[in-house]
């Protein structure tokens, strides 16, 4: 209890340091939030293991502890305090211990100890480590994921050459998101679990060049046992080289523990096929599935199989929603799962015996995730103005009770801004939500500069969250009025409004950036004259479209890991499924029409429009938009004559993820809007 008050103490002090005088949201300040995450329920419904992240500035890393607390909110205790990161958190099924993974004895191992955090012991000494583990749900086995090394490294074949550094490729998906590829592959083990000893160890995806969980997220949530022990449901997508890069193609395989046979389940299924979960009684299998070959955001579907039959049904075939985080009740009855609807992730479920589906939470809000054990429902919540807490959900009542209070020290101290959800007319007469962020003290009668918030994606959500980067609190701190409009492409509005998107870059989903500040400006409080516009990644891209074609509406940009150029983009991403469908196909395919059209709309077509100052941000290991698209860009704006600044982050991918490099991303940020829009 001391070392938890002495953290606390630490927090408030450093929050008081730099906190300006106002309480406002800082830099600083938002590199104190503990960081919730990975909340595990017991067998009983009672108590709730998470993981709580903190970051120190000084050291710019982070480290992660394990916490226990009750449903009921009482007996909060900090279990784990390892000088490196705990996770993976699971409660043995027996309920007796807590199993996860530290690096304690030298490397990613699998530890126990006692629910109050006592006895801690080693559990696994796998050679090179581990990745992820679950424990079989009579404990007689564990599976875990490691990496397994099958290629060899070009010093390996050339042995006279021990020094050489070269990647020698012949293939593609030599690199994926954030990294190269390893010559190593994700496995599956499954090893017996005698006396808190593993034994007899079984890579079940033995010699397999293939991952699972998939690169480049490794989902531990793609792996689960059937709740007899007798099966494990695994991800994979079983191809390689430009075949993987082209397809989406992922299925959902059954390992039988006992025989060691293996069968795919979705064959002929040619979209992604994620997340299986068994029902109760282990006869049914439930996952996520995408229809269209390599479409990343096509709609997200139920599908349940009879394991006994073989025969599958498409249970949100009349739901225009996606849906997540998949869970049966007890008497495998419904299936428990998020979907977002107009911004907000709520929980819902789909009754087997009514065939409807029904909603369960309300309010301007995201849920992550969540666990069911009998009636009990507790989930990751966060809003605008609050990260992640753990809450309970109360599903006849529809309400929800939050447990959690990891970062109330942190809000009694500072002030956080209005958020409003506002409907506006599109170009084409549609309806279309944007969220207004409002500076704390906010004054009707003030005038504000604002900003255009362009979200990535380009499909994915605009919704209510806390993101410790892109944060519009913090934005709304700096005296600006964020509008961020859910433009054509966003989720959550129906599948029809998510894939417009595609093959219209320049078109419709600009027009609808443009409706919402030419509406928003008009407003008595917000100055026309002091406008900006930034965003990342399709945002980035957005900002530099808008840059050649906003007719003077903005005074200053900012663009993070934007696309540039859709050519060399094409053939320099890594994930080419998503190019190809986004796109419409390659620049070279002149007979394509719907391609010809998607390649007008390359921001450095309209470059010598360029006239308004730019700040420009990459970093050189983002190798979904490879750096060189945000130097291209830099590099015309400066031959341009036009101001402009380049932040280059050498280490940092399409994230920066160090605590020092965010806090100077934020000064830097709010340096170069000050200087043009105040």
């Amino acid at each position: 209890m001391k070392e938890i008050l002495l953290t606390v103490s630490v927090i408030i002090m450093a929050i008081n340091l730099s906190t300006s005088q106002d309480n406002r949201l800082t830099p600083e300040i938002l590199w104190k939030f503990g960081r919730v995450s990975d909340a595990q329920l017991s067998n009983d419904g009672k108590t709730i293991i998470y993981g709580v992240t903190r970051y120190s500035i000084e050291e710019n890393k982070g480290n992660t502890d394990i916490w226990s607390i009750l449903v009921s909110g009482k007996d909060q205790k900090q279990l784990t305090n390892f000088k490196d990161a705990e996770s993976n958190q699971r409660w043995s099924p027996e309920g007796n211990k807590i199993g996860f993974i530290c690096n304690e004895s030298g490397s990613y191992q699998i530890w126990e100890m006692n629910p109050d955090g006592s006895d801690k012991q080693q559990v696994s000494d796998v050679e090179g480590g581990i990745n992820s583990f679950e424990y079989s749900p009579g404990s007689e086995y564990i599976l875990y994921t490691k990496d397994v090394k099958l290629d060899k490294k070009p010093n390996e074949v050339h042995k006279d050459l021990p020094n050489v550094n070269v990647r020698i490729i012949d293939d593609l998906m030599y690199r994926h998101w954030n990294q190269w590829h390893d010559y190593a592959y994700s496995h599956i083990f499954v090893a017996s679990y005698i006396n808190g000893q593993l034994i007899d160890d079984a890579d079940i995806m033995n010699g397999e060049r293939w991952d699972s969980p998939l690169s480049a997220s490794f989902d531990q949530a793609e792996i689960t046992w059937s709740p007899d022990g007798k099966m494990i449901a695994y991800t994979c997508k079983k191809l390689t080289g430009k075949d993987y890069a082209v397809s989406t193609n992922s299925d959902i395989y059954l390992y039988n523990v006992e025989k060691g046979t293996i069968e795919n389940l979705t064959k002929g299924m040619m979209g992604y096929d994620k997340y299986p979960v068994f029902s109760p009684d282990s006869k049914k299998i439930a996952w996520q599935s995408m229809e269209t070959p390599g479409y990343e955001a096509d709609k997200d579907r139920l599908f349940v199989m009879d394991m006994e039959t073989r025969v599958k049904d498409y249970v949100t075939k009349d739901f225009d929603q996606d849906i997540s985080n998949l869970a049966w009740d007890e008497e495998g009855q419904r299936i428990y799962f998020i979907s977002g609807k107009e911004a907000s992730f709520q929980i819902y479920y789909y009754d087997f015996e009514l065939n409807t589906i029904n909603q369960i939470t309300n309010g301007l809000h995201t849920y992550n995730s969540f666990s069911k054990v009998g009636k009990t429902i507790i989930g990751e919540k966060q809003t605008t103005s609050m990260a992640t807490e753990i809450f309970k959900i109360d599903e006849k009542k529809r309400v929800d009770i939050q447990i959690t209070y990891t970062n109330q020290d942190i809000y009694n101290k500072i002030k956080m801004g209005n958020v409003e959800e506002k409907w506006i007319k599109t170009t084409d007469n549609k309806d279309m939500l944007v969220l207004i962020i409002y500076p704390p003290d906010f004054d009707p009668n003030k005038k504000y500069p604002a900003l255009l918030y362009c979200k990535g994606g380009p499909q994915g959500p605009l919704n209510h969250n806390f993101h410790f980067r892109w944060n519009f609190q913090i934005m709304a701190a700096n005296d600006y009025i964020i509008i961020a409009p859910a433009r054509r492409g966003t989720s959550s509005f129906g599948q029809e409004w998510k894939a417009q998107i595609s093959g219209d870059y320049g078109g419709q989903n600009m027009l609808d950036y443009l409706s919402a500040i030419d509406t928003f400006k008009q407003k008595p409080f917000i100055d026309e004259e002091r406008l900006g516009a930034v965003g990342a990644s399709y945002g980035g891209y957005s900002v530099f479209w808008l840059a050649g074609n906003h007719e003077g509406r903005f005074k200053a940009f900012i663009s993070h890991c934007g696309i540039f150029n859709f050519e060399s983009m094409y053939t320099t991403t890594e994930e080419m499924f998503f190019v190809n469908y986004d796109y419409k196909g390659a620049y070279w395919d002149f007979d394509n029409e719907a391609a010809k059209k998607s390649y007008t709309f390359s921001t450095h077509k309209y470059v010598q429009n360029w006239d308004t100052p730019i700040m420009i941000i990459t970093g050189a290991n983002d190798l979904r938009i490879p750096y060189t698209q945000s130097l291209e860009a830099f590099g015309a704006a400066q031959l341009l004559g036009v101001p402009s600044k380049l932040l280059y982050f050498p280490k940092e991918t399409h994230f920066v993820l160090k605590p020092q490099n965010a806090i100077l991303w934020q000064r830097e940020f709010f340096k170069w809007f000050d200087k043009y829009l105040k």
